[in-house]
């Protein structure tokens, strides 16, 4: 197992350059012929959360009168980082089919190929936390030591979800109910975990306990507890412990499926 990890990071740092390349070459392709050009990576994520911001604060007064801190950034602070972990479920998880000549012909090394697109849905992020700043600087909001946590949070968030990436894509390419499964979850991942509610209103133990495995919920809330509760993601022992469970059970099962499976897929394509 220690092995395949081994050869998974070599794969990675060998072709650095090429996984880079590639990764911004993907974000060229989808701006490409709009006159707005890449201004369209962060528009529509920012109707988006328009959307759900009119939805929720003005039309159900969700964040009710006159709230400070602002429940625009409580939601932003929830909402930005899934739209990196939406781009992992919705094409990181079937990565392999929308690279396959790089399988196939270049016999690219297949965690590389979920680098790619992890890297490119990174380099957007990025973009948008800035924008997020801005907004959060905007508010008055203080300059203070939590908002040290954002860049640790972000290594961690790319690295589980590239693991989760390399793990699904290869259940992916060899099953298409298993990818077709991934993309019916989505939807109701987003309005299941806690994006758009505090997980710590919720009353039943059980749906509490459950939501603590849900990575996205945890990522959401540590986010939300830098830029907005202000407070320590170790705060919640109990959260940080779950996560760190789901993290190490994913990266076993991601190394037991790369170990077994990795040479058939480029067959599967």
């Amino acid at each position: 197992m220690l092995k395949t990890l081994a050869t998974i990071l070599k794969d990675n740092w060998k072709w650095r350059k090429q996984i880079g390349h590639l990764a911004v070459f993907e974000l060229i392709k989808k701006t490409r012929g709009a006159i707005l050009n890449w201004a369209w990576l962060f528009i529509k994520p920012g109707i988006y959360m328009l959307v759900f911001w009119f939805a929720l604060d003005i039309g159900l007064k969700a964040g009710g009168t006159n709230s400070y801190p602002p429940y625009f950034l409580w939601l932003l602070s929830g909402i930005i980082p899934w739209f990196f972990m939406r781009e992992i479920l919705n094409i990181g998880s079937n990565v392999y089919h929308r690279f396959s000549y790089l399988v196939v012909k270049v016999r690219f090394p297949l965690s590389g190929i979920s680098t790619i697109n992890s890297l490119s849905a990174l380099i957007v992020h990025l973009g948008l936390m800035v924008i997020v700043l801005i907004v959060y600087f905007s508010f008055g909001m203080p300059l203070d030591l939590y908002l040290l946590q954002i860049p640790f949070i972000i290594v961690v968030m790319f690295i589980f979800f590239n693991i989760f990436s390399v793990l699904t894509s290869q259940l992916s390419a060899l099953s298409k109910d298993f990818s077709n499964l991934l993309k019916s979850i989505v939807t109701p991942l987003f309005w299941l975990s806690g994006i758009i509610f505090d997980i710590y209103q919720v009353n039943i133990d059980w749906i509490h306990t459950l939501l603590l495995f849900n990575p996205v919920t945890f990522f959401a809330t540590a986010y939300r507890d830098a830029l907005y509760t202000k407070s320590w993601v170790w705060e919640n022992p109990s959260a940080l412990l779950v996560f760190l469970f789901v993290f190490v059970l994913t990266l076993v099962i991601m190394l037991v499926v790369y170990k077994r499976l990795h040479k058939e897929v480029s067959d599967a394509l």
